[in-house]
């Protein structure tokens, strides 16, 4: 199985890029968030999840292995494939959704083509007692900056962009309308 790949990129095109290593192209399948961090980039670091199929090998492509992490365990629930786990995971991070499982908060996950009701309590009956606690304090951040990202992504923005432009703005401010205006002077600077 491939666990990481890294390598100089030939191509990028509709969620996926080549990645050459040492003259062998590895089509990776990206996130959104992954895809905009890339693009531009001369060489890349990903680490990989190998999808095996009986009639092809796909891979798939994460920044972090925090992102890997929660795709595999998505992935691992009925009804919830590798495409189904890439847009949940261009939607929101790994906290907002960890956020959203242990406050039983389906509906991140319904945002998702793919991702109906059913499937999103799915997620969260099987997942509440595998995803790890996380901090009061992380738990509000992901809340808001879901809605954040999510008014930016509407402005036109890449989900990329506004994850960067939001990273830059202070922790301590917690108002969601606050952490937009900040962030769009942020994407404002680029």
């Amino acid at each position: 199985m491939i666990a990481k790949l890294k390598g100089k990129i030939e191509y990028m095109k509709d969620g996926f890029a080549v990645v050459d290593v040492n003259g062998v192209g590895y089509k990776v399948h990206l996130t959104a968030y992954a895809f905009g961090r890339i693009a531009g980039a001369g060489s890349v670091d990903l680490f990989i999840h190998t999808h095996v199929k009986e009639d092809a090998i796909d891979l798939y492509g994460f920044i972090t292995m925090e992102e890997l992490e929660m795709f595999e365990l998505l992935i691992s629930i009925s009804g919830v494939g590798p495409k189904s786990g890439l847009g949940i995971l261009t939607v929101a991070t790994p906290v907002t959704i960890k956020t959203a499982i242990l406050n039983e908060d389906s509906s991140i996950l319904t945002k998702v083509s793919g991702v109906g009701k059913k499937t999103a309590e799915r997620v969260i009956l099987e997942l509440k007692n595998k995803v790890g606690a996380i901090s009061a304090g992380d738990q509000a951040e992901a809340v808001i900056d879901s809605d954040a990202i999510e008014a930016l992504v509407t402005m036109g923005y890449s989900v990329s962009d506004a994850r960067d432009a939001l990273k830059l703005v202070p922790a301590d401010i917690k108002e969601v309308g606050q952490r937009i205006t900040l962030a769009l002077r942020n994407l404002g600077k680029k």
